[in-house]
Formats: structure tokens, C-alpha cells, sequence
């Protein structure tokens, strides 16, 4: 009978590991066709009784296809002109360095670093580049899990609803509760920050006249966009700015466009600006918050961002249940009352 039981465990353990291989190199994809699905889900609930949940589900999946056809075709058309001209400008500012009357100590340490980090740089963009035919399976994952979670989401919500245990369904309850609220509020404050970043970079192309109104315009909503692709985000949008100033030997131009892009633009409102807004939202520390979407960026990419102070979330829900079960059990034991003293019978 215990052979059994081991020949079964390990069969089932088998099962689950290559189950996660098969699935782990799509992670990425459906965690966001999830995320996504959970954020137009109020949509989806009020088409429901016009087209019913099937089709109310393939329309907006149809949407996503335009949205994500046309965030694709953008990305294929500029991608490769910015890595190449970014590279190309790296090594141009190293050649312009080694031109300077430097001493000979800083010449050579900037000549091998140059000769270490350039291909380096070369490898990784050419590695990127070919990573590119991925995205439109990655796209195709994203929508399949997008429709499917819609198509399928009364049933979805009515099967999470049976799988919490009878006895501590409160807690189960609760758990969900802070899920949805956490991703919710992440959900909000990703739609909000974006929209302020597309805003933003069009009056960073004005003020540094990157270009005119109209193309600023397009770099504002192209930024909107991509701040919603996971790995692009919108810091590409003032990278290509910058590498056109330096390509033009304006400098200070680039430097300024630069740091206008990653202090107001991307990567940093991600960790400064949306944690405030999450935590506003959920209650929650702003640091407990920053913390969850580092911590979780480091551990799990881009992902992370959500998850990270998503499991804090739950880990503080679960230890606001543990201290209410210590405070409700009490004292494992009172102490015995101590006998009281009989009077002594008085004597005759």
C-alpha cells in the first residue's frame, strides 16, 4: 500500500514538473491576459444581457486585436532602428571619449571597458532582436487566455466560490477580498499613471523640441501605449529622442530628454508615483508597497509588479487572522481558585 502511494506521489510530481515546463515559458503572457481580463470584467458584466457572456467576451477580445495588432506593428517598424542606433551612439561616445586629452591610466581603463561592454551590448540586442517573432505567439497566448476568461467567467467566479473550505470560508472570503481590491487598485493606478506618462512625454517633445506639436502627439499616445507592454514600456519613446540628439551632437539636448524621461516619464513614477496610488487605494503602507513591486520586479520581472504587493497584501491579511485566533483562544488555562478557609467550629 506505501509503494502505491509513492509510485502515485511521484507520478503526480512528475506530471506537475513537466506540466510547469510546458506552461512556465508562457507565464508572462497569461498572467496579463488574466489581469487584463479581470480589468475589463465590469465591461463584460454589463454586455452580458444585450449579447450574452460568449459573444459580449468576443468582442472584446476583438478590441485587444486591434489594440494589440497595432502596438505589434509600431513595435516591429521602430525596434530595430533604436537598438541599432542606440548602439551605434554608444560606441560613437566611447570614440569621442578616447579623442579627449584624458591621462593615459583613464584612456586604457575606458579603452577595456569599452572593449568588454560593446559586445556585450552587441550579443544582448542581437538576442532581443531575434526574441522579437516571439511576440506575436506571446500575443496569441495573451488573447486566447483574455477571451477565455471572459467566455468563461460566471463559471470561473461560481467554481472559486465552491473551492473555499466550509469551515474557515470567512477567511477564504476575506483572502479574495484583498486580492481583489489589491489588483484592482493596481489595475487603477496602471491605467492612471500611463495615461499621465502619454501626457507627459508629449510635453517633453514640445519643451525640448524633440519635434512639432503633432508628432508630439503621436509620441505622447505611442508612450500610453507601449507604458502597457510588458518589457517596452514607454521609456522607449524618449530613448529614441535622446539617440536622435546624440546622433545630431546635441548633448545637452539628449541628457535633458533623458532624464526628463526617467524621472517623469519611465521607469521611475512605476516605483515612486504608483506605489502612492495603491496604497491610497488598499490601506496599505506606501513603503509595504514599494517594497512588494521592487521585491517582486527582482524576483519575477515584470510580472512582479503586481504580484509582489498582491502576496503582502495576503500576508498581512493572514496575520491579522492569526492574531484573532490567538486573541480568541485566550489562555490555554485559568488558574484554580484558591480554597477558601472553613471556619472552626466552635466548641460547647
Amino acid at each position: 500500500m506505501r509503494a502505491e502511494i509513492i509510485a502515485w506521489a511521484t507520478t503526480v510530481l512528475v506530471i506537475i514538473y513537466i506540466a510547469w515546463e510546458v506552461v512556465s515559458p508562457l507565464i508572462t503572457p497569461i498572467f496579463f491576459g488574466l489581469v487584463l481580463a479581470y480589468a475589463v470584467y465590469p465591461i463584460h458584466k454589463r454586455l452580458i444581457p444585450e449579447l450574452g457572456e460568449a459573444r459580449s467576451a468576443f468582442l472584446l477580445t476583438v478590441g485587444m486585436v486591434g489594440l494589440g495588432g497595432t502596438i505589434t506593428a509600431e513595435l516591429i517598424m521602430i525596434s530595430a532602428q533604436v537598438a541599432a542606433s542606440f548602439y551605434y551612439n554608444v560606441v560613437d561616445f566611447f570614440n569621442w571619449i578616447l579623442a579627449q586629452p584624458l591621462p593615459s591610466e583613464v584612456l586604457d581603463f575606458i579603452r577595456n571597458f569599452s572593449g568588454e561592454f560593446i559586445p556585450k551590448l552587441s550579443e544582448y540586442l542581437s538576442k532581443q532582436a531575434f526574441s522579437l517573432p516571439m511576440y506575436p505567439l506571446q500575443l496569441f497566448i495573451f488573447l486566447f487566455t483574455f477571451y477565455y476568461a471572459l467566455a468563461n467567467s460566471t463559471s470561473i467566479i461560481e467554481q472559486i466560490q465552491l473551492s473555499l473550505p466550509e469551515k474557515n470560508r470567512h477567511l477564504g472570503e476575506e483572502i479574495l477580498q484583498s486580492v481583489s481590491k489589491t489588483l484592482g487598485a493596481l489595475v487603477r493606478a496602471w491605467l492612471l499613471l500611463n495615461v499621465a506618462k502619454g501626457v507627459l512625454m508629449t510635453f517633453g517633445f514640445i519643451i525640448f523640441d524633440v519635434s512639432d506639436i503633432y508628432t508630439a502627439i503621436v509620441a505622447g499616445f505611442l508612450t500610453f501605449l507601449f507604458s502597457f507592454v510588458p518589457l517596452f514600456e514607454g521609456w522607449m519613446i524618449w530613448l529614441i529622442a535622446a539617440a536622435y540628439f546624440a546622433k545630431e551632437g546635441m548633448y545637452l539636448h539628449a541628457a535633458g530628454i533623458s532624464l526628463y524621461g526617467f524621472f517623469l516619464v519611465s521607469p521611475m513614477p512605476d516605483y515612486i508615483i504608483r506605489p502612492l496610488i495603491v496604497a491610497k487605494d488598499t490601506d496599505l503602507n506606501e513603503t509595504l508597497v514599494f517594497i512588494g513591486m521592487v521585491g517582486g520586479t527582482w524576483a519575477m520581472g515584470i510580472k512582479g509588479l503586481i504580484i509582489g504587493p498582491i502576496v503582502l497584501n495576503l500576508l498581512l491579511t493572514l496575520l491579522k487572522e492569526w492574531k484573532r485566533v490567538i486573541a480568541r483562544k485566550g489562555p490555554s488555562h485559568q488558574p484554580a481558585p484558591t480554597p477558601s478557609k472553613h471556619s472552626p467550629h466552635p466548641q460547647d
